[in-house]
């Protein structure tokens, strides 16, 4: 038999056992609760931190955007300016063409482009001068990537008809504009650009005088009621004068016709049978330099 005294022994050895349990218990609790409260805190770190990086990444996104948004609306900006647009003030400005107080020369460029268009536009780039080029819709079709090289590089493109055959073009007024339509049409697919229309046209052989001079009067006012304009010329350099070309018969003609006029628009050609006038660009482009003249295209003209 276990004595009482032996029984206190047993209880009191009971009773530190459970304490020493509920003690450890207590104590792994509170580790546990430790390590809990740590995790928790890491993954409360973790959170904010990843909210910030995402916040960041956030705003990254949205200034991106706002900057691909400023971007297309500066090209589209860029876009609109080298669509020519016929307001009052240009019609006003083709009116007034041969008038200016200061010196001013337009470089004007028939027949192109052609197998001469890539001598002629280097020049200019050189030179840093912008020309006007009065395009054929039958060129045009043949070499579509000169024509968007001009464009590209700031040249103004204008309408000379698509085929140059005078029986054909001016068969009748509407034949006129057919064929102004159908040059239109080859300049628009060969920029990629629809909605281009230069607004502005040069009859081949001038508005003024010929067999047709009756008929082009009257394709001019069914021009006009469709916003286009025309445009001739008041000095030249001679290319088309005569087979047996040279620089310095073109500059002597270029002086002769420019006869101290403040606004010139100068007629040449691009094609290979003139391709002296290449040849002559640079000189005539110093020519005119040396006398004042200050290089425009008919952008600053149609707007």
């Amino acid at each position: 038999m276990v004595s009482k005294g032996q029984e206190l022994e047993i209880y009191k050895i009971d009773t530190k056992d459970k304490f020493s349990r509920n003690k450890k218990i207590f104590i792994l609790l509170v580790l546990l609760s430790l390590i809990l409260i740590v995790l928790v805190a890491i993954n409360i770190s973790k959170t904010i931190k990843s909210y910030k990086i995402y916040k960041g990444y956030e705003a990254q996104i949205v200034s991106l955007k706002q900057e691909e948004e400023k971007r297309q609306e500066e090209l589209e900006k860029e876009r609109q300016a080298k669509l020519p647009k016929l307001t009052d003030e240009g019609k006003q400005n083709i009116e007034n063409i041969y008038h200016s107080e200061t010196k001013q020369a337009f470089l004007t460029f028939d027949d192109g482009p052609s197998s001469v268009t890539p001598r002629i536009l280097d020049t200019l780039k050189q030179e840093n001068v912008k020309a006007t080029f009065f395009v054929l819709g039958s060129k045009v079709k043949e070499r579509p990537d000169l024509v968007k090289r001009m464009y590209d590089e700031g040249h103004f493109i204008a309408n000379h008809g698509y085929s140059h055959v005078y029986s054909q073009i001016y068969s009748s007024p509407q034949a006129v504009l057919d064929e102004y339509n159908a040059c239109n049409e080859e300049i628009r697919k060969a920029i990629g650009e629809n909605e281009y229309n230069s607004h502005l046209f040069r009859f081949p052989g001038g508005i003024v005088g010929g067999p047709y001079a009756d008929l082009k009067q009257q394709a001019n006012e069914l021009l006009m009621q469709n916003d286009i304009v025309h445009v001739d010329w008041n000095a030249l350099n001679g290319d088309a004068e005569t087979n047996d070309l040279s620089v310095d018969f073109e500059i002597q003609r270029l002086n002769e016709t420019i006869e101290n006029k403040n606004s010139i628009v100068i007629l040449m050609h691009d094609s290979p049978l003139k391709c002296v006038t290449a040849d002559a660009l640079p000189q005539i482009i110093n020519t005119l330099r040396n006398q004042g003249y200050e290089f425009k295209n008919f952008y600053e003209i149609i707007k």
